[in-house]
């Protein structure tokens, strides 16, 4: 027996990198799934691959309306919904005296605004479920501020925040809320970084060396599944030691 089994599981972001990673361990473990993304053929193709257990939808994380489709798609194809992962987002580098503000509030928009609509859009369903699992995938950079990182931070604070006050709000529904924040992952998001860089941060990492999506599917899997049934409105870091403090060179 799996983990999830007779679970359904909404995954926002599902189309490729992390997302993808958070599905196919889930599905693995017994849950059905619903991708959504605005990659189209990507989450086709994923959703192909994880086969009668998968479906993909289309969705703009920013629009309740396409929140609505998705958490439609999951009754229409499974019957029932009792589980979401946050886990859509964008990476913005600016700093704080620099951003245009149409880049920080399209930040926002998708990292805050689109975790918050995702909760309120399941919660009728997992109230009807007799309870379910919220996990909201948040950053590191939502617990310690990163240097360039002024309106990714400021979001992920943000998802934090609310992952708290939604755990407080819907416990007595019997619905669970984390978040998992992760750190440096090499992952879709990272690759476009210079190796140089990539480098040297690694080097100040205790662990030295980056995680990897399936390392955070696993803490995704845990936050979702019976395992933690005692847990609600908490952070679970993965990050290779490196909110613990600094690492000075020997």
């Amino acid at each position: 027996m799996g983990k999830m089994d007779g679970r359904v599981v909404l995954v926002s972001g599902g189309a490729r990198g992390q997302g993808a990673e958070h599905a196919r361990l889930l599905v693995a473990e017994g849950a059905r799934v619903v991708l959504g993304d605005l990659l189209d053929e990507e989450g086709r193709a994923v959703a192909e691959e994880l086969g009668e257990h998968a479906r993909f939808c289309h969705l703009d994380v920013r629009l309740p309306q396409e929140w609505a489709r998705a958490v439609e798609t999951a009754r229409e194809a499974f019957g029932a919904l009792d589980g979401l992962v946050n886990n859509a987002g964008v990476l913005s580098i600016g700093y704080a005296a620099e951003m245009p503000v149409e880049e920080f509030r399209h930040t926002v928009e998708v990292n805050q605004v689109g975790t918050f609509l995702g909760m309120q859009a399941v919660v009728p369903s997992l109230r009807a479920a007799g309870g379910g699992t919220i996990v909201n995938v948040s950053s590191t950079a939502g617990l310690s501020g990163d240097r360039g990182l002024i309106a990714y931070s400021a979001s992920k604070f943000a998802v934090n925040g609310m992952t708290r006050v939604a755990a407080m709000e819907l416990g007595p529904d019997r619905i669970r809320v984390n978040s998992v924040c992760p750190g440096v992952i090499a992952s879709d998001m990272t690759e476009g970084f210079r190796s140089d860089m990539m480098s040297a941060l690694a080097a100040q990492l205790p662990l030295g060396r980056f995680g990897s999506a399936d390392e955070v599917s696993r803490l995704v899997l845990f936050l979702a599944s019976d395992d933690s049934s005692y847990v609600t409105g908490t952070e679970l870091v993965a990050d290779g030691g490196r909110l613990a403090g600094i690492l000075p060179p020997r």
